[in-house]
Order: structure tokens, then C-alpha cells, then sequence
């Protein structure tokens, strides 16, 4: 799972340049971890010809799989390039972590799609993230079908975006307690804190 946009609550505060920001845009795109959910998503979406619409076969399986890859790459472009250069905005999640309560991090990771740190330290609402979001979707009828090119599919995969944007910052939240408590030693154990000693 990548953790480039994660941020401990041991680092000091330092905001991204520009150039770090749509870095992180990339690396996003490009990583192992979401290429292979879009692979996953593929095949989801192949069983039963549902959004978007391709048809069925391997062709429409790889224009699913590149609509996939697109859909991450155009949200990244738009939410962790675009908008958060413009809005002065940092596109990373910061951990609370393990010294406050369960509930209180789980309040907290979701409030965090609302809410973002400006490049400045305070606090703003999130509309890099969120419009990203957003002008990922619009960006797609670009490329989807006409079947899957109207306004239900769009509300829908506005929903199910939110809901992976909530997803992802509970598993920035917790998934390096899991790390720490039960793969400390094993080879994944191991990868995970290298990533967490590249980002510091």
C-alpha cells in the first residue's frame, strides 16, 4: 500500500514546493499498490458489463483497465498538482496517531476529507481534494462510453470516491499501528518502514 502522502506527528511541520506536490501526484499514479486496484476495479466492473460500459471481451477488459488508471491519474493531476498549488493547499494526510483514542482518530481521519492544511500550517477546507475529485469525474466522460456518460453514473462514482477517500485515510491512520504491533519483523513489516524513513 503506498504512504507517500502520509505525514507522522513526530515530523516537523515543513510545507511542499510545488514541484514536490505534483511529484506526489506521480508517484501516486504510478504506484504498484493502485495500479493493481485498478486491475481489481477492471474486473469488477467487466463482470456484467457495468460502468463503464466497454462491453465484454479483453478489449473492453483493457479499455476498463486504462479507465481505471486514468480515473486515478486524472483526480491526482487535478487534486495533488492543480488545485493544490493554486490554493496554497498540502495535499497529505497527517496522522494523529496512537497517543489519542481510537474513536477519536477514526472522527478524525474522516473530518480529513473536509479538512486540509494550508501550505502556511492552518487549517482550510479541503477543496483541493475535493475538487479534484470532482473534476477527475468530469474529466472521464472524456473517455467513458456513451452509456456510462450521464449524471447518475457521475453522482455514483462521486459517492464511491468519497468513500475511498474516507477509506484511505483511516488506513494512513491505523494501518502503521498494525505494522508496528504485528509485522515489525516480517518482510512487509520491513517495507513499510523504509517508506515511513523516505518520507521523513
Amino acid at each position: 500500500m503506498p504512504d507517500y502522502q502520509t505525514v507522522e506527528p513526530t515530523v516537523t511541520f515543513k510545507p511542499l514546493s510545488a514541484s514536490q506536490k505534483w511529484d506526489l501526484a506521480f508517484k501516486e499514479t504510478v504506484d504498484p499498490f493502485n495500479l493493481a486496484t485498478a486491475v481489481m476495479t477492471a474486473g469488477f466492473s467487466q463482470a456484467g458489463n457495468q460502468t463503464p460500459k466497454y462491453g465484454e471481451g479483453g478489449i473492453a477488459y483493457g479499455q476498463r483497465f486504462a479507465a481505471a488508471v486514468a480515473d486515478g491519474a486524472t483526480q491526482n493531476f487535478f487534486s495533488a498538482g492543480v488545485l493544490a498549488n493554486l490554493l496554497h493547499q498540502d495535499p497529505r494526510y497527517y496522522r494523529m496517531g496512537p497517543k489519542a483514542g481510537i474513536l477519536k482518530r477514526a472522527a478524525y481521519s474522516v473530518s480529513r476529507l473536509a479538512v486540509a492544511r494550508q501550505d502556511s500550517g492552518k487549517s482550510a477546507f479541503n477543496a483541493s481534494g475535493l475538487g479534484g475529485m470532482a473534476l477527475g469525474i468530469a474529466a472521464s466522460n472524456i473517455y467513458y462510453p456513451s452509456a456510462s456518460v450521464h449524471g447518475c453514473v457521475m453522482a455514483e462514482r462521486l459517492i464511491t470516491t468519497l468513500t475511498g477517500g474516507v477509506t484511505g485515510n483511516l488506513m494512513s491512520e491505523f494501518i502503521p499501528d498494525i505494522q508496528e504491533r504485528f509485522l515489525a519483523k516480517t518482510f512487509l513489516g520491513k517495507w513499510f518502514h523504509m517508506n515511513a524513513a523516505e518520507r521523513d
